[in-house]
């Protein structure tokens, strides 16, 4: 068994999820005190996360992956065995098929739970592994009161319901006690383990509501009840440094932690409601972030044509996009791209989301007079190569971006618009001179973020002749039959969806488009001219994405809202 856990150490380094350096703790920690296993250790020190284990043991056993969510109601009647031994093991049975019985384990390196079922069962076992989490509520479910984990916890929480009037020094030490302590590092862990980018923590009258955002869509998840409001939201804001007296204005910190074996960076932002303060913390990893232009949508081709306009020494080059639509991780990876040693490069952000190596970056105060304008004007006495700014919000920030463009910098930066084209229309409609406009733009990338299909799920299908028609998928392949894929299910992914890509649109500034910004043209017009000088607009390039499998055809409708 020292073998198998040993292949499966390598199976998680190899994968980026189980650190050398981790690793090698977790075995001088294993030799000074050897009770229980290596891998079990190593998931309580919350060095490798829940999910990477079971999917590292699955894989090397061979062993099904299995959610307890589809678990029968009830236990198996011919498995006579203690709780506790079960509470003890992380272990737990489950009728499987007609008469078979199977044993969800969340350490397969230790035999004696799956023997010890097999004996008192009086017949073979199958071994499936979980998650030690989702196996201690089932267990719990069976056995118990039918309490979750977070159940679990809330029965321990000693007069958790501090309501506003209460006086700060109580909150203070509801707040840093240990169940609500558990209870945050619960709702944190689980975020992880499901690849959330946001939770949402949102008090209501008769409830307190906790939301996931995964891959760019909010799911309800298990909540603590409403009487711990005050004390989980007072424990976020002692974790993000902010001050718990203050609950009538926004406030906005930063927690970094590690949970599940992952260097977390959280941004925390509250907010005033009518029934108390609304909490949303986005969830930065560091370590999982990729700043590389396949990774995140670009094609070889796309890719290209906006290096070519990233190494101009000089000139704007903007990102647009909504909110959330992946604009600033664009933007890191462009200067990745082009951060090297002879070359400065400063930001201005608000905030600073990832620390990038050898990147002066500037965090913006506008409480104490730092805005984006303000820090753009001393940093030109900085003298830098490239400028990063957070985000176009107003003409000075506009004129100042120009100014620098037009004396020999690369200025990059980000606008909320919907199209490459509308980037154009927006800048004017700002103030900004158009022949400024005209001479300083190099390009203006809009993008969109879809749901990328689960490879290993992806179910593909031949559409209809009249979504062919509809949809002119013929242009985008010369494969026939034409395939398009939708999403398919297991238990470890129930949602057919892993990540997201980027959809994009690129317009490169051209003496055409020049003249018309001169003329004052509208958006349609100025698009309309650069297709014809071969842009591909972002719903074209989201077919083209689900007729390659990368997404759905939904998806891309959802995002684009056309056709």
């Amino acid at each position: 068994m020292h073998d198998r856990e040993e292949a499966v150490c390598a199976l998680l380094v190899s994968r980026g999820a189980l650190k050398d350096g981790d690793l090698a703790r977790a075995r001088r920690l294993h030799e000074e005190a050897p009770e229980g296993t290596l891998t079990a250790l190593m998931a309580r020190l919350g060095l490798v996360s829940e999910r990477d284990l079971a999917l590292a043991w699955s894989e090397l056993l061979g062993a099904p992956l299995v959610s307890t969510r589809e678990a029968p109601d009830l236990p198996p009647a011919e498995v006579d065995i203690s709780p506790r031994f079960l509470k003890q093991q992380h272990v737990v049975p489950m009728r499987h098929g007609e008469d078979g019985l199977a044993l969800i384990v969340s350490d397969p390196a230790d035999p004696y739970p799956l023997d010890a079922v097999q004996l008192a069962a009086g017949k073979p076992v199958a071994l499936c592994i979980g998650l030690r989490s989702e196996i201690d509520d089932l267990i719990e479910r069976y056995y118990g009161q039918g309490r979750s984990a977070m159940g679990s916890i809330v029965e321990n929480l000693d007069g958790a319901g501090a309501t506003e009037e209460e006086d700060v020094e109580h909150l203070r030490d509801l707040a840093s006690e240990a169940p609500v302590i558990r209870l945050v590092n619960l709702i944190l862990q689980r975020a992880v383990e499901q690849r959330a980018s946001d939770v949402h923590i949102e008090p209501f009258e008769n409830r307190l509501k906790v939301r996931y955002r995964i891959d760019g869509v909010l799911h309800e998840v298990e909540a603590p009840p409403s009487s711990s409001t005050a004390a989980v939201i007072s424990r976020v804001k002692i974790m993000a440094k902010l001050n718990i007296a203050e609950r009538r204005l926004p406030q906005d910190g930063r927690i970094q932690l590690r949970v599940q074996g992952k260097e977390l960076d959280l941004r925390v932002s509250t907010v005033p409601t009518a029934f108390g303060e609304s909490v949303v913390m986005r969830i930065l990893d560091r370590e999982s972030v990729v700043f590389d232009f396949a990774s995140l949508g670009f094609t070889e081709h796309f890719q290209q044509r906006f290096v070519d306009v990233l190494q101009r020494p000089h000139g704007i080059l903007l990102v647009t996009g909504p909110t959330g639509s992946g604009k600033t991780t664009t933007l890191y990876t462009a200067l990745s791209q082009i951060n090297t040693p002879d070359v400065k490069i400063i930001t201005v952000e608000d905030p600073v989301e990832y620390q990038l190596e050898g990147i002066n970056q500037i965090q913006v105060k506008p409480q104490i007079g730092l805005d984006f304008a303000g820090a753009l004007r001393s940093i030109m006495r900085q003298d830098p190569d490239v400028i990063m700014i957070g985000e176009m919000r107003d003409l000075e920030t506009c004129r100042i971006a120009i100014q620098s463009a037009l004396t020999g910098h690369l200025v990059l930066s980000t606008l909320h618009t919907n199209s490459a084209a509308g980037g154009v229309t927006r800048l004017l409609d700002m103030g900004v001179e158009d022949y400024l406009l005209g001479s300083t733009v190099n390009g203006i990338l809009a993008q969109r973020l879809v749901r990328r299909l689960d490879p290993e799920t992806a179910i593909p299908y031949e559409p209809s002749p009249e979504v062919i028609a509809e949809f002119e998928l013929e242009k985008y392949t010369s494969e026939r039959p034409i395939r398009l894929w939708k999403p398919g299910s297991s238990t470890a992914n129930p949602t057919g969806y892993r990540g997201r890509r980027a959809i994009m649109e690129f317009l490169v500034m051209t003496d055409p488009l020049r003249r018309m910004i001169m003329q004052r043209a509208d958006a349609g017009e100025i698009e309309r001219t650069a297709r014809a000088e071969g842009m591909r607009t972002m719903y074209e390039d989201g077919i083209a994405k689900a007729v390659a499998g990368v997404t759905t055809l939904e998806e891309v409708l959802r995002v684009t809202q056309e056709g």
